[in-house]
């Protein structure tokens, strides 16, 4: 159907996507950073509110922002210390988050104009070609990433890759849920969540990941649901962990559980990844204005962020990340909304 290498429209803005599915989801996004603007979710009642982060004008994406709504990488996450070596050539990358590497780098998928053909009316595809050298990662990656809204109340992520050289690679989806609604005004600390992990990936005072796993300790234990009021306050720099989550290899992997007890909104996180981020959106801070004209405060929103292990490249005994000619990664994350 239409095309578009994400030029502007004859509005002089930026052409946006929506997906629609006939059980009352809606998603609205654009090709800059293959970002998701809007995410409409019905609750108990049947009322729909837009649940994700994020500006109400589109330019604003271009301009410095904490990843809302984006696709995340070449590599989403933290390498530590911002290098590694591959094949016997040490590459050293942007510390973009001191001392680390994050998320692709100064200019990462995330800030990049991708194709975009909207495939039906529940489906849009995003296409990257990431050049060799580019933020010093090797090789040349076409990336394609497909959002789909389903008859179920999904919204799923698809990503496909291929490269010339080998490189590591591993993309998440980086929106900020907030169930009660973004321009509610409320805190996610008033949902509860589950993990669905025995180990997590423990860090350095600065982020960087240590190498390890560990096994869930009484302060980032989500196997069963907590609320997280109660939870966040324990957690590591309030920050949130990187777990490594149950794995089904033959499938998507259940992940995580949100829900919003007011609302009765329930969202369900399925991947076939081996890790879920969870970012309790610490570093919001009410500078940033939202859709609604609400300023987000810390826990505005939190973000679950589904990825191979960050560092594979340099701990490939935790999850390798490394991405070679003549092999098509896929992946695929599903956010299922139900009440």
């Amino acid at each position: 159907m239409t095309k578009s290498d994400a030029a502007k429209n004859q509005s002089g803005k930026e052409k946006a996507y929506i997906l629609t599915s006939p059980a009352g989801l809606r998603l609205r996004a654009i090709p800059y950073g293959a970002t998701v603007t809007h995410l409409w979710v019905p609750d108990r009642r049947g009322c729909t509110a837009d649940v994700i982060l994020g500006f109400a004008n589109d330019e604003q994406y271009r301009n410095p922002h904490p990843y809302f709504g984006v696709m995340a990488g070449r590599v989403a996450g933290r390498i530590t210390n911002s290098r590694f070596t591959l094949e016997g050539k040490t590459h050293q990358l942007a510390a973009n988050d001191p001392p680390n590497h994050l998320h692709g780098g100064v200019r990462g998928f995330d800030k990049q104009a991708w194709l975009a053909e909207q495939l039906n009316d529940q489906s849009v595809r995003f296409s990257l070609a990431s050049p060799d050298a580019q933020e010093g990662y090797p090789g040349t990656v076409h990336t394609s990433v497909i959002y789909t809204v389903s008859p179920k109340n999904e919204f799923i992520v698809d990503v496909e890759a291929t490269a010339d050289q080998p490189t590591p690679f591993s993309l998440t989806h980086h929106s900020y849920f907030n169930l009660a609604g973004e321009g509610s005004g409320e805190s996610t600390e008033s949902h509860e969540l589950e993990i669905f992990a025995d180990d997590y990936a423990p860090t350095d005072a600065k982020m960087g990941l240590l190498g390890k796993r560990q096994s869930v300790t009484a302060a980032n234990d989500f196997r069963k649901p907590r609320k997280l009021s109660e939870a966040i306050p324990k957690l590591f720099a309030h920050h949130g962990d990187l777990y490594f989550t149950r794995r089904d290899e033959a499938a998507a992997s259940h992940m995580a559980r949100l829900t919003h007890p007011a609302s009765g909104r329930v969202m369900n996180v399925y991947s076939t990844e081996p890790c879920l981020q969870f970012y309790t959106g610490f570093g919001l801070d009410g500078s940033l204005k939202g859709k609604s004209g609400v300023n987000y405060a810390r826990h505005a929103g939190l973000c679950l962020e589904c990825e191979g292990y960050p560092d594979g490249v340099n701990t490939p005994a935790l999850g390798d990340i490394i991405l070679r000619p003549g092999q098509t990664v896929r992946q695929r994350t599903v956010y299922a909304f139900s009440v």
